[in-house]
């Protein structure tokens, strides 16, 4: 192969391995996406077809009932996408500028205690304190039982996170800073308009960590959450519905009731649909800096 200008010449063996590539690549997203295609599926799929014949790849005896159940309280559903979705984006963004202040300051040499700081971060992250002291801190110290901040908090500051973040921030040079120090930056200064725009692909691939985390949280909602609050965590709420159905089913008056029609595989895979969705839509637009944040982590290291 050779370049001439703009025009890139290939020869047989070039051609073969780059068909060979894109064949593979090919045949591993089609791989990667039937999971998600059979999940779509059979949540429009009767639960007495799944019964019979299993899951498929294509929707059986059509049925829209799994999602007519989660959607018979709208509002419930509606309050929390907007619950998850607003603690997603002031956590990520919180936590974001947290651990990156956390982390650069981590990785200055001329920051006395950071050895000390960075040895109790690292501690922390092998060992827990454990659940109850965990959660007699949460409830009678800082009182936040029914309280949305016992769930924004905790999922913040992340040990591993933050380590990860020191490990990009050497990639740094420090001569960036020094040279806004000489212009007479403060250090806030020169975090803001000099370290942080240098950090884009760590801030989207520790965004990314700490978004899932949010999305996903539904353990600090079944601790510090109860009946009292209007509106719950999307997952949370959706564990809930799968369980009441669950123990319909269980119950003396879910043996009355014909149990063909109360769905609980199709159910599962409709609350699948609606907890993964709009993460898988948004990690395209942060893929490629994900990718390249990891790299520079690892190599970092």
């Amino acid at each position: 192969m050779y370049m001439k200008g703009t025009t890139v010449k290939m020869d047989a063996s070039d051609m073969v391995v780059r068909g060979f590539t894109y064949v593979l690549v090919s045949a591993m997203t089609l791989i990667a996406l039937v999971p998600f295609v059979l999940i779509i599926a059979s949540s429009f799929s009767s639960e007495e077809a799944i019964r019979m014949t299993g899951f498929t790849i294509w929707p059986k005896e059509f049925s829209t009932y799994a999602y007519e159940l989660l959607f018979r309280s709208p509002r419930q559903i509606a309050g929390a996408y907007v619950l998850t979705i607003s603690m997603t984006l002031v956590g990520t963004a919180a936590g974001l500028f947290v651990i990156a202040m956390t982390g650069y300051a981590l990785q200055r040499k001329d920051f006395p205690y950071r050895n000390g700081i960075t040895f109790f971060i690292y501690f922390s992250s092998l060992f827990s304190v454990g659940l109850i002291p965990f959660y007699m801190t949460m409830t009678q110290i800082y009182h936040l039982k029914d309280n949305y901040l016992a769930i924004l908090l905790p999922l913040m500051m992340n040990p591993w996170l933050i380590i990860l973040m020191k490990n990009f921030a050497k990639a740094v040079p420090n001569e960036i800073t020094e040279s806004g120090k000489i212009d007479g930056a403060g250090d806030f200064t020169v975090f803001i308009k000099l370290i942080l725009p240098m950090l884009k692909p760590a801030l989207a691939t520790i965004g990314l960590f700490i978004a899932i985390g949010y999305w996903n949280e539904w353990y600090y909602s079944s601790l510090f959450l109860s009946s009292n609050v209007e509106f719950r965590p999307l997952q949370y709420q959706l564990y809930r519905v799968i369980n009441q159905v669950a123990a319909l089913k269980n119950s003396v008056a879910g043996s009355v009731v014909t149990l063909t029609n109360i769905p609980s595989e199709t159910l599962k895979m409709a609350t699948a649909v609606l907890a993964t969705g709009p993460i898988i839509l948004v990690y395209p637009f942060v893929q490629k800096y994900f990718v390249s944040g990891i790299a520079i982590g690892a190599v970092k290291g």
